[in-house]
């Protein structure tokens, strides 16, 4: 298989925690590419019609994107502990990756207004929205972290590289002053060698 890959992109850090943690890195060819909104990668773009990272070439060369799909297709790869778990286990699971990624889109927002927008044409209140949603979805993380105990699933994986994110763009937000069991969790799960290995690199 064949897997476009930033190490700056949370959404493909996702994929990359799944396979570490399933056992299938030696089984992906890794494809560096630079692409952004302005400058899509001319190969990520035959890859996936909306130019976006990640996107994965299959053996069989069916293209997958983007990393809620390839996840759930690389889980069903393996024969060991599965990530996208079944009964309601799996509700809870896609409800936390869900509320991950929503956070990371209205980050990513976020970062693009002020990376791609020029000064004078940037926008503060849509900003302002972006930083709600992005509370929103770290407070309700906060009030389940109590719970989470060991678990490594999807639902938990995309809070991982969701928190990875906001720290790697977004750091001088201090989102773990008032959110102590979110943080606890974090700094926990930040220690498995599938977080510690795909680290986004320095800002």
């Amino acid at each position: 298989m064949k897997l476009y890959h930033s190490p700056a992109s949370p959404y493909v850090r996702k994929v990359m925690v799944l396979a570490q943690e399933t056992g299938q890195l030696d089984k992906i060819e890794i494809v560096a590419v630079a692409t952004t909104p302005l400058a899509p990668d001319a190969n990520v773009a035959a890859a996936n019609p909306i130019k976006k990272i990640p996107a994965l070439v299959a053996d069989d060369g069916m293209t997958l994107f983007d990393s809620p799909v390839i996840c759930e297709y690389l889980d069903s790869l393996h024969s060991g502990t599965k990530m996208f778990p079944q009964g309601k286990a799996r509700w809870e699971a896609l409800r936390l990756q869900a509320a991950a990624d929503g956070l990371l889109d209205a980050a990513l927002l976020v970062v693009y207004e002020s990376r791609f927008r020029e000064e004078a044409m940037r926008n503060q209140a849509w900003v302002d929205g972006q930083l709600s949603k992005i509370d929103g979805a770290l407070d309700a993380f906060e009030a389940a972290a109590g719970g989470f105990g060991d678990r490594v699933d999807i639902g938990t994986i995309s809070i991982g590289c969701a928190l990875g994110y906001i720290d790697f763009r977004l750091g001088h937000r201090d989102w773990r002053a008032s959110r102590p069991q979110l943080s606890a969790w974090y700094k926990a799960f930040l220690a498995r060698p599938s977080m510690d290995a795909t680290k986004p690199p320095a800002a």
